[in-house]
């Protein structure tokens, strides 16, 4: 009898026709009402009716209140971040036609989950059936970014010196500080409600290269754990589908400008650690036990905390981590067109990020459905902003 497919089946050959620092974007929009800026349950009726050149880029995710859009690859990152910006306004403009608003937190402020409807396709109802709670529970929005990298061991080498820095993209991204109509005292609320409850998930152990991360999905594939290989939650992966890295950790970008600044962080990382491993240069493999010490901190107090410098084994600011990142990458600034979203990321360390906008808002005593109609504001302008940053002029 010839052997079943494989969840591995053709990984390794598509990175080794993966083309290094090719970019795809991602982020998630939540539905709402206008009038109550709380979700409405319309993801159908936005997909089935989308325009033929938007409809190919927008997918399903957990909940019928929720959609992604999804850029083409492309060969430069100014190029997916200004489809992200087009997207992100032509995902708006259908929404409205339909009568329905869009934002993007990292939670919604104030919906509760229970009134929520998981969406009807086999992949989310596996999940749902699986999970349970942890499924139900999991109202959040995200952003992600996947980078080509040529090579399988080089992409697992260089998925796991990622690691060691995700604690500080996610700090710099945090934007769920309220949940459930209060403040929940953490930055980054979606990190307790999607992060820290599902299997698979968060930050994995340290990996040398593809075939100890491939005996180790056959064991997930062959116990029944698994059935696809996007049922490995992590918050950085290999993507068996496109030969691409992808960075997971970051909330939802309110103010798609900042956002920008985080996804070219991402990138600068990737690049930056893949030139090191050609070099011969050693990666970092911090044990799991340091990271989660940092993942708390970043998901606690955001970019106003502190982090541990495993190098010294002593504090220092967040935002000096994060410029840290800044000068360590800045060698693949100049050369991947960075430069201009990177601008972004000190301007959010001076002037604060989307949790500390939402704590300060709420300390006013603003009303959660006026903040969260600003939120919405925020979403579309800030989308027209990154167009005039990168010479484009909107016509939304």
């Amino acid at each position: 009898m010839p052997e079943a497919p494989s969840i591995l089946d053709g990984v390794r050959e598509r990175f080794a026709s993966s083309t290094d620092f090719t970019v795809g974007l991602e982020e998630e929009h939540q539905l709402l009402d206008p009038s109550t800026m709380a979700l409405v349950q319309r993801f159908e009726d936005v997909f089935d009716s989308a325009p033929a050149g938007l409809r190919p880029h927008l997918a399903g995710e957990l909940i019928t209140s929720e959609i992604e859009y999804k850029t083409s690859p492309h060969a430069s990152f100014a190029g997916a971040a200004r489809e992200l910006a087009e997207g992100r306004l032509a995902v708006i403009r259908h929404a409205e036609s339909l009568g329905i608003a869009t934002a993007i937190t990292g939670c919604h402020p104030f919906s509760p989950w229970q009134d929520q409807r998981i969406i009807d396709t086999p992949h989310y109802e596996r999940v749902a059936g699986e999970l349970g709670y942890i499924a139900w529970i999991n109202n959040t929005w995200s952003q992600h970014i996947h980078v080509g990298l040529r090579d399988a061991d080089r992409a697992i080498r260089v998925c796991t010196a990622m690691r060691s820095v995700l604690p500080e993209i996610l700090a710099l991204s945090a934007n769920s500080a309220v949940y459930l109509g209060r403040l929940t005292r953490l930055h980054s609320t979606r990190t307790s409600l999607f992060t820290r409850s599902f299997p698979r998930c968060g930050i994995p152990d340290p990996l040398m290269d593809f075939d100890e991360y491939a005996d180790f999905v056959r064991l997930l594939e062959r116990t029944g754990s698994i059935v696809e290989s996007t049922q490995i939650w992590w918050s950085i992966r290999p993507h068996h589908d496109f030969g691409t890295i992808e960075v997971r950790i970051a909330d939802g970008q309110t103010d798609l400008v900042e956002g920008l600044g985080i996804l070219a962080l991402s990138l600068a990382l990737v690049a930056r650690f893949a030139e090191a491993y050609d070099a011969g240069e050693p990666l970092p493999a911090h044990p799991g036990r340091l990271l989660e010490e940092n993942l708390w901190r970043a998901q606690r107090h955001g970019i106003g905390g502190k982090m541990i410098d495993f190098a010294t084994g002593e504090e220092r600011s967040t935002g000096d981590a994060v410029r840290a990142l800044l000068d360590f990458t800045a060698p693949v600034h100049d050369r991947l067109g960075l430069g201009p979203f990177l601008a972004a990321v000190p301007v959010m360390l001076d002037q604060g990020n989307g949790a500390q906008r939402q704590i300060r808002a709420m300390e006013s005593g603003e009303d959660l459905v006026a903040m969260h109609a600003q939120a919405a504001e925020r979403t579309r302008r800030s989308a027209e902003e990154a167009l005039e940053m990168m010479g484009t002029v909107s016509n939304a």
